[in-house]
């Protein structure tokens, strides 16, 4: 069997360096944000490139603390991709507002910029880029139109650790940008934690107030906040992580060439990267009109598989009362019924593309 993703070898592989870590926590009597957060908050942001990190509890969470930290709200609009995690609208409907979809390139499967002007009303306060199985989006024509209208950017990178954009690490070029370290993630805890980076101290500021209970000083509720806050057990764990991520996205980019060059010629729609992008390799995503089929012959050969997404956020009964047609997002439709995911990760054999190709080859064979 190789599983889609094994999470206990990338502990396996730290160990030493994660138990003292933790150990260093649980010796230091301090448990809730304190030093060791604080230490991991410069250190990401220096690795993105950015002025600031707030560590938060999760990467859903981030995407809601960043717009509430934009004073987003009711009546308010907001632009989302129509294929993506669900985690980008449920930050919108959190905070009142109303995600606008709008369908994504064909090609990168990230929000379409051409199409993003045409979805603005007076409404519009804020646009939500996501950063798709960690090739990251067009952001310069969408930072172009969001600057002339006065509209925020708040990026979702959960995926795109380590990816960059026109030489550049994603992390800073927006007002927000949000992360969720969830353990499956490129750089991911043992548990649910998260962060947004920013080169905004006004913006930094009021993030850390609502994390906190809305509290610059205990006791003292400047604004009705939550909790939501880095765990230091996570932050301690993180640290160590961070110092691999560039040699474990290495890997998955290794990974992800032998997929491309095995699988040239399958029938399958591989990825497509663009010329200014680099890749974190989150997922590798290939489509086909017979994707359930093909999943089961590879199950059958000991090959795991996922599906990101099955499901488009816009029929999904969360959002049942918007009134979405099922046919009003053609394209986040199709995808949905056509993608799946490969093994990937910096733990992965290399010859599951072989595997892979074998498979699909004997699949496709006359019998």
């Amino acid at each position: 069997m190789i599983p889609f993703l094994d999470l206990r070898d990338a502990y396996l592989e730290l160990k030493s360096e994660i138990d003292t870590a933790v150990l260093r926590v649980l010796d230091s009597g301090w448990y809730v944000l304190g030093e060791e957060v604080e230490n991991f908050e410069a250190e990401w942001a220096k690795y993105c490139g950015a002025e600031h990190a707030v560590g938060v509890a999760n990467g859903l969470d981030a995407l809601v603390l960043s717009l509430r930290a934009l004073g987003v709200g009711h009546g308010d609009e907001v632009i989302v991709p129509s294929h993506t995690f669900i985690a980008t609208w449920l930050a919108v409907s959190a905070v009142g507002a109303k995600p606008v979809p709008v369908e994504p390139d064909k090609n990168s499967y990230n929000i379409d910029p051409t199409k993003i002007a045409s979805a603005i009303t007076d409404r519009t306060r804020a646009i939500i880029p996501v950063h798709l199985y960690g090739q990251p989006a067009d952001l310069d024509p969408i930072l172009e139109i969001a600057r002339a209208r006065g509209i925020a950017v708040v990026e979702d990178a959960a995926q795109a650790h380590g990816a960059e954009y026109k030489g550049k690490r994603i992390g800073g070029d927006s007002d927000l940008v949000c992360w969720s370290f969830y353990p499956g993630k490129n750089l991911g805890a043992l548990g649910d934690a998260g962060a947004v980076t920013s080169n905004r101290p006004d913006l930094v500021e009021k993030l850390r107030v609502l994390r906190n209970y809305g509290s610059k000083k205990k006791y003292v509720n400047n604004v009705a906040g939550v909790n939501s806050r880095l765990d230091p057990m996570q932050a301690a764990v993180l640290r160590v992580k961070l110092g691999y991520l560039d040699e474990w996205n290495g890997r998955r980019n290794a990974l992800a060439d032998s997929y491309s060059s095995a699988l040239e010629g399958s029938g399958l729609i591989l990825p497509t990267i663009s010329s200014w992008a680099k890749s974190a390799w989150h997922l590798y995503v290939v489509r086909s009109p017979n994707r359930d089929h093909l999943i089961d012959i590879l199950k059958d050969a000991g090959i795991g598989t996922q599906i990101h997404y099955p499901i488009p956020p816009h029929m999904q009964e969360a959002f049942q009362s918007s009134n979405f047609a099922p046919d009003q997002f053609p394209l986040a439709q199709k995808f949905a019924g056509e993608v799946f995911s490969l093994p990937m990760g910096p733990h992965a054999p290399m010859n599951v593309s072989d595997v892979v190709c074998r498979s699909i080859e004997n699949a496709s064979a006359p019998h």
